[in-house]
């Protein structure tokens, strides 16, 4: 596909789409009901964070949130870390999304490889599973603060073990089974859990795994475990041998007539516990807490992603990424969820365009990385499938470039908001988002999310339009974690988000904000190209090798050398039946150059077999410049959070003939 410039404007939303708008009928209210009148989107967000607690506090009026106990202040102080929202209130993140249920409606579609059926899970279905696995979970002494940890794939009953759990005030914690055996003990050790949900085994791609003896050995290391609840999910009669105080699920979820009580606890208090990637060393217990997801999902999902009631929101995600739990937070808007588990690109890429179609999923959410695939197959989704009930395509996991926006509207639906977003499993949510009243721009992230005050920062910790910096955030903000477990001190924490600006903090992206509010994000900010002295973002080398239809993925690292120049290759993996010529590695050359700079343009273009990634897809950039400056590769990256471990080999004999 021929290239697109940044900023070229490709939809704007008609009249009846902003007048049906969330945020509309939210900007109606305040201008009624508090005297606020604001004439667009960047006055709204100008406001939110300027008065952050008059912000806040009109979110928990709008969707009325329920506490036992009054709230004292919407905000301790403006310290971050530190600040303490909400105190005095008490809350539970689960009763919100059954306050308000139609019994009838249906809450959850899902499908996966195993079970090919789609089916449908009417929210009485998923009240009374819930109920039931409560009661069960505290027959095994779970209660307030301890914690249950699954292992288990994103299905049905996913969602259960997480509303049975949270509703208790009990703490969750998930991975999902293709995690190695090492990735999950680093994971779940730490947090000592007292219940583990499990499945038998998972299949993907057509290819069966059976985990059984993956969950003793996990177990062996487990100490503070005491039950197991068993989902016979790869093979209906597996036994579970050799596991703790096993129970099964048709078991745990015997209903009679029970109904959900609902722990409430501090708005502060813990609702899960996300992990970082874990790249290099031991994965950072990140913990969440009830209220701060409450408040932000509402907003989020509600004003931003425009949830409703009729809506069908669908994002490809596993259980061991932070988009599995924005998912579920769904359910709060009324809407419902779409889940599958499996090959995305299973038996082809089409599968998931198929399944929009069968599903009349009105919100499609995927990866950056699934949407360019989809290009480079040069296929029209929209002309194969019918996809009118489709409005909105949201993508994340890495930038969306300016052409996968593009294809976007040429190959799926000429009338669509394609919402580009960015957060992390650091705030689990999206702080820069889409919104529906706004118009798109090839490669820009339609905006920053209300009440988070995001700044791009040069080096001197100036703030700054149309320029690239680091992507900071200045003002508390709910969705911060409340603490990394087992960090008594908060010195983990600090160091992680707070140590380049003091009591700032800093995201480790890099991004540029535009004079019209939109936002570009250029990668990581510690994966930097820097030649002579100009930096450029990974992503902005990745869009324009994306441009060689022979390249099917490209990895670029910048090794600095001791007389102060530096090596930058580009390893590139080539489509199947494809070979790495002279005229290729010449294309990219000119690829680079033209898009980006003549000084960008790499030392070296080397072909891989394969690049190592994350189990969430995501390319280990700085492990892979780690080990071409001389680390050994057990320092560098914990091969139980990779997807292909044995391709980080390459790279250490690499450095070991070149370097």
């Amino acid at each position: 596909m021929k290239p697109i410039e940044e900023g070229t404007l490709l939809w704007k939303p008609n009249q009846d789409r902003i007048n049906h708008s969330n945020i509309l009928t939210y900007m109606n209210w305040l201008e009624e009901k508090k005297g606020l009148s604001f004439k667009d989107y960047s006055s709204l967000w100008e406001w939110s964070v300027n008065d952050i607690e008059l912000f806040w506090e009109s979110i928990w009026e709008y969707f009325d949130i329920q506490s036992a106990t009054p709230y004292h202040s919407v905000l301790s102080s403006h310290t971050i870390p530190g600040a303490k929202w909400f105190d005095g209130a008490k809350i539970n993140y689960i009763e919100h999304i059954f306050r308000n249920f139609n019994k009838d409606k249906t809450a959850i579609i899902h499908t996966s490889e195993i079970r090919t059926e789609t089916g449908e899970v009417t929210w009485k279905k998923l009240y009374q599973d819930t109920a039931a696995l409560q009661k069960t979970l505290r027959s095994l002494g779970v209660s307030k603060g301890d914690r249950v940890v699954a292992y288990i794939p994103n299905i049905y009953e996913s969602i259960v073990a997480l509303f049975a759990t949270a509703s208790i005030g009990a703490i969750w914690s998930s991975a999902s089974p293709d995690f190695g055996k090492q990735s999950v003990i680093d994971r779940f050790k730490q947090i000592e859990p007292k219940v583990m949900i499990t499945i038998d085994g998972y299949r993907y791609g057509g290819k069966d795994f059976n985990r059984t003896e993956v969950i003793r050995e996990i177990q062996s290391e487990l100490t503070s475990l005491e039950a197991t609840i068993a989902i016979p999910y790869l093979n209906t009669e597996e036994q579970f041998d050799g596991l703790k105080s096993v129970q099964l699920w048709n078991e745990a979820i015997t209903y009679t007539s029970e109904e959900i009580t609902f722990e409430h606890v501090e708005f502060s208090d813990p609702l899960w516990i996300l992990f970082s990637s874990g790249t290099t060393g031991k994965p950072k217990p990140i913990v969440h807490s009830q209220g701060g997801m409450l408040v932000e999902h509402l907003k989020a999902l509600t004003f931003h992603t425009d949830l409703h009631e009729d809506d069908r929101f669908f994002w490809f995600t596993t259980t061991g990424w932070m988009m599995w739990n924005y998912l579920v937070g769904g359910l709060l808007t009324g809407s419902s969820i779409i889940l599958y588990d499996g090959n995305p690109a299973f038996p082809d890429k089409r599968m998931l365009w198929k399944f929009a179609q069968d599903t009349n999923m009105t919100v499609f959410g995927t990866s950056a990385s699934y949407i360019t695939a989809c290009m480079k197959d040069d296929f029209s989704p929209g002309k194969e499938f019918d996809l009118s009930h489709l409005q909105t395509i949201s993508s994340t996991g890495s930038p969306l470039p300016p052409e996968g926006f593009r294809w976007c509207y040429d190959h799926v639906k000429e009338d669509l908001s394609i919402a580009s977003i960015s957060g992390g499993t650091d705030v689990c949510t999206a702080f820069i988002l889409g919104v529906p009243t706004l118009p798109v721009y090839a490669g820009e992230l339609q905006c920053r999310g209300l009440g988070v005050k995001i700044e791009s920062f040069d080096e001197e910790g100036h703030a700054h339009i149309n320029e690239v910096g680091e992507l900071v955030i200045t003002k508390p903000f709910p969705a911060m974690p409340i603490f990394f477990w087992n960090d008594e001190d908060g010195s983990r924490m600090r160091d992680s988000y707070f140590d380049m600006y003091p009591g700032i903090w800093r995201h480790g992206d890099y991004i540029k904000i535009t004079d019209r509010g939109t936002c570009v994000i250029y990668g990581r900010s510690d994966a930097t190209i820097n030649r002579g002295g100009i930096r450029i973002g990974t992503s902005e080398i990745y869009r324009a090798v994306d441009q060689v239809k022979e390249i099917a993925d490209s990895l670029i690292v910048d090794i600095p050398l001791e007389n102060g120049d530096s090596f930058v290759p580009l390893f590139v993996m080539i489509k199947e039946n494809e070979a790495l010529t002279d005229d290729i590695v010449l294309a990219i050359k000119q690829q680079i150059r033209t898009q980006c700079s003549p000084r960008h343009v790499p030392t070296e273009v080397i072909q891989v077999q394969d690049l190592p990634k994350t189990l969430n897809g995501k390319k280990l950039e700085i492990p892979v410049k780690k080990i071409l400056m001389g680390q050994p590769l057990e320092n560098v990256a914990n091969k139980g959070s990779l997807s292909n471990p044995e391709s980080l080999v390459y790279f250490e004999e690499f450095y070991k003939e070149k370097l």
